[in-house]
């Protein structure tokens, strides 16, 4: 990013529809038929603990955090996570993905799921699952069902249906 100077900033009101946009030229309409998006219908993410990326007044990259709950232990759902296509491999996704987690931890939070590739998130601590351990709500390949403790040992004993924490939102 030597070349851009990139800002982390929290999420607004005022940027819902740029996101909107980002969300359906990076992901399309297909997205709306993902456990991951299924689950998050509906449920308000967590405006405090989402971020957007921006170069000059350009967003070019956003993040959302949306509480849920694994068995009875609350935890957070990291998604999506979208980046222009014209600004990709250069650092803006894990940026806002270091923010969210940083940010996650000193709110207090333990937890944070997510359903992604692991060599891409693993650099940001998240480690796959047991297979049969969390199950979502829908189809998800099981080799993509991540975790990531932000308080070590937060998902010892811990297993269980994945669902919307409605009680934080």
């Amino acid at each position: 990013m030597s070349d851009l100077a990139l800002a982390i900033l929290p999420e607004t009101e005022d940027d819902a529809a740029a996101i909107e946009r980002l969300h359906d030229r990076t992901f399309g309409p297909g997205r709306y038929a993902k456990t991951a998006y299924r689950l998050r219908e509906g449920m308000p993410h967590r405006p405090k603990l989402s971020f957007i990326a921006r170069i000059g007044t350009l967003l070019v990259g956003s993040l959302r955090l949306s509480p849920i709950r694994i068995g009875a232990s609350p935890a957070l759902l990291l998604g999506p996570l979208a980046v222009e296509p014209p600004f990709r491999e250069r650092g803006i996704g894990h940026a806002l993905i270091e923010r969210a987690l940083a940010e996650a931890k000193n709110q207090g939070h333990a937890l944070v799921l997510l359903v992604g590739d692991e060599p891409y998130y693993g650099r940001s601590g998240f480690m796959p699952i047991a297979k049969g351990r969390v199950r979502m709500p829908g189809p998800v390949d099981p080799a993509r069902l991540l975790i990531c403790e932000l308080v070590p040992s937060a998902f010892d004993g811990i297993s269980g249906a994945v669902r919307p924490d409605w009680t934080a939102a």
